[in-house]
Formats: structure tokens, sequence, C-alpha cells
């Protein structure tokens, strides 16, 4: 799993590097690679391809939107006016959630807005089958296998700017001396993106302060940063520690906003949903990982810390940098049980130390948000919620696996998983690769 739960799911890949040409490969190592992604297909029951049905109705969907959005506005909240923007990777196909942020004497506001996904895809519907087919988007280096037609994830259900949207909105009120909740409302809207920045273009805003959205920038940095104090305080595991500051504003907002959800779900309305459950490692399990740990030279892991291995664990790896990073990483990720959907959220999820946890910010690429959406706004709850919760939970079991054998492929015929990941890939004939450079 990753640091946060947007968590292990959310190692979504961030695509081509900015001012990073593609990786040069011949046609040979193309054809290894399609008949590697078709192997793992096979195995693991993963659907490349849309069902004509499907794909006709998810074309029919987008017809006549900006009058169907027009009409919304009879039903929803017009949140048009309010500064509104995106934060993603470079090459994002697509944008299911969005932020906005105001100052308040006592609170800050922070607005959570997510691509309204169940607007266009609702069950009796081809697409919402076949989402429950596919669990989640799978994402291999390179190559993306979508859970929703691109032609409805990538249009109307995109957050794209200076078009109006509809989205499912998660308004918080947060206090500003302990980041609680003073006040939760999540509602439709209609809302109107500003601009769409990558990582970097956030980066640059933060530090000019002429800059469109600087001040919005900085103001829901300000915000994310202190919440990413307070989880490390109150036992949160951060297995990345060196997180940017336009990666900790998604992260933080994102885990705000989810947890927002399910205590709404759970202890406003009592019913159940999908939570995210993560069970802790035993005490022997632990012990064996942090001695591993202590062992690692330049570590600095105080005996103290020892009394929560979270706090230790995070203290070790502020300490540690290169390959021993990727060593404390991986000792605890292999005495680290399973995250996995449930229909009560007893036990928590240990990771992030919340009690109660749920996935609702990525409707467009896991089954688990889009159903969340679902019950949210019916208040009611799929008959079938305990096998949707198995299937959500095996299919991204089954994601992660076909994307650690297809990486652990491509190093085998000499391609850095990584680099292909960043800067995607470009096919070309064999006197055009520089052998010193590519593959």
């Amino acid at each position: 799993m990753s640091n946060e739960e947007t968590d292990e799911d959310d190692q979504a890949y961030a695509g081509t590097a900015e001012g990073q040409g593609p990786v040069k490969i011949t046609e040979e190592i193309d054809r290894h690679l399609a008949n590697k992604r078709e192997e793992l297909f096979e195995e693991f029951e993963i659907r490349d391809k849309f069902p004509s049905a499907v794909l006709q109705e998810a074309e029919e969907r987008t017809e006549g939107v900006h009058q169907e959005i027009q009409d919304e506005l009879d039903h929803r909240q017009d949140l048009r006016d309010l500064t509104t923007w995106t934060t993603d990777p470079v090459d994002a196909q697509d944008f299911d959630d969005a932020i906005s942020i105001a100052e308040e004497e006592e609170h800050y506001r922070l607005w959570v807005h997510i691509a309204d996904v169940t607007h266009y895809v609702h069950p009796g519907s081809e697409m919402w089958a076949e989402a429950v087919q596919r669990g989640n988007t799978v994402y291999l280096p390179g190559y993306t296998i979508h859970m929703l037609p691109p032609a409805l994830a990538e249009t109307v259900c995109s957050l794209v700017p200076n078009e109006d949207r509809l989205a499912h909105t998660v308004e918080m009120a947060i206090k500003k001396d302990t980041l609680s909740f003073e006040n939760i409302e999540i509602y439709k809207s209609v809302i109107h993106s500003n601009e769409r920045l990558t990582y970097t273009q956030c980066e640059n805003r933060l530090d000019d302060p002429d800059a469109p959205l600087h001040e919005e920038n900085s103001l829901v940095y300000d915000l994310a940063d202190q919440l990413h104090e307070q989880r490390k305080e109150d036992g949160s595991l951060v297995l990345n520690p060196s997180r940017d500051r336009a990666h900790t504003i998604i992260e933080e907002c994102m885990l705000k906003a989810n947890k927002a959800v399910t205590h709404e779900l759970m202890w406003n309305r009592g019913v159940e949903a999908m939570y995210r459950v993560h069970p802790q490692p035993t005490p022997d399990q632990w012990d064996k990982a942090l001695k591993e740990i202590a062992e690692l030279d330049g570590i600095n892991m105080s005996g103290a810390a020892w009394d929560d291995p979270r706090k230790a664990v995070n203290q070790a790896l502020e300490s540690a940098s290169g390959k021993n990073l990727n060593k404390v990483q991986r000792s605890v990720l292999r005495v680290m049980p399973r995250a996995k959907y449930m229909n009560d959220p007893f036990g928590g999820h240990y990771a992030l130390n919340f009690d109660i946890y749920g996935h609702f910010t990525s409707p467009i690429r896991r089954l688990s948000d889009l159903i969340n959406h679902w019950i949210v706004h019916e208040n009611d709850v799929p008959e079938d919620l305990i096998a949707l919760c198995d299937r959500a939970s095996d299919k991204q079991k089954d994601a992660e696996t076909a994307e650690r054998l297809y990486k652990q492929f491509m190093e085998e015929i000499g391609l850095n998983p990584y680099d292909v990941n960043n800067r995607g890939v470009e096919v070309v004939d064999d006197d055009e690769i520089d052998d010193d450079i590519e593959y």
C-alpha cells in the first residue's frame, strides 16, 4: 500500500513526465509487451475491450449534455461562481475531483467536488454491470484498462476547465484549532472549473505570488500541511515522507472528503456502505519489521516510538534515504495485511489510524466509490452489497498482482517500468534506438 489511502489503490500512474520524451522501443519489444498483457488479461480475467452495448450506451449518454446540465440547475446547488480548479498528473485523461477553498474567522471551508458519475452510470445500466465486472481501472506501466468507457469518463464525467459539469460536492467546515469537522454537507451541484493544473504547475503557483490561484493554493496547502502533520501525530502511517506540496494538497483533501462521507453514512445515517477496512499486523509481525528497520545504518528510531509501531516507522522513514528508504518501506509492506472492502467499518483503517474510512473521491476508476455515490444520493443500499464488497476487493488484488508481474517482465526484457510509466513509449525502427540510452 502507499502511504495514504487515497492509498495503495492510488498508485494510479502519473504518466509522461513533463519535459521528457517517450522511451523508444522496437517493434519486437512492443510485440513482447502486448503478448504479456494478453497473458495477464486471461489469467486475471481483465476485460480490455468494452462490449458494443456498453460503448453504445456511453455514446448515447454524451448526447445533449449541455441542455441536460442546464436542466439540472433546477435540482442542484449552483456553484459555478465558486473559484474551482483541478490538480492532476500532466497526462491525466480524466479529472474526477476538483477543489475550492475559503477562509473564515474560525474555520477553513473546503469544497471537494467529485464527478457525478452515478448521474450517468446506475444500477440497471449496461455501464454499471460492466463496472461491476471490471471492479476498477487497471494501471500497467504505459497501458491503462479503464473501468468506464473513455467516451463517458473523458467527457461529461471529466471536470474539465471552462465547462459546466455535474458534481457531487462534499462541503466541509473545518475548525482551525482542532482541524475537526464543524459541519459536513454532501449534495449534488453544478460546477465550473476555472483551470486545470498539473502538479508542477501547482508547485509553480505556490512559489509565484502574482500567479493566478496563488492565494487559493497557498491557503489550501496551509490546511493540507496541518492535516498531514496532525495525522502523523495521531499515528497515521506515512510511507512516503517526501511528498511535494501539490501531492500533499490533493492527498489530504481527498482523505478528508472520504472521511467526511463515511462518517456521515455511519454516524448520521447508520447505513451500510462500502467501507475500507485495514487490519493491523500481529505483535510478532511488527516486532520482526521493527528489528529489521533498526538494524539499518543511519536509521533513527527512539525507544519511546516503539510503543506505536506506526510512529516508529514514520520516524525511521524521515531519517532514511535512498536504498534504506526502500528497505524500510519493504519491511513494513511485508507484514502489512491487505485492506479490503466491507459492508460495515468494524475494525477501522489501521494504517491511516481512522476508526471509519471509505472511498468516495474516485468514482471513474473504482467500483467502491461509484457504489458509495449511489448510496449517499439514494440513501439506499444495493441488495448484493456484500458480494460487491468481495468483488471490489478481489479485483483490486488481481489488478495489483497483474501490475507487479508486468513490471517484473519489463525489467526482464531490459525496460525500466518507472521510465515507461512516466514517459510513455514510442515504437521505432531498430536503427533509431540509441543503445546507450534506450531499449
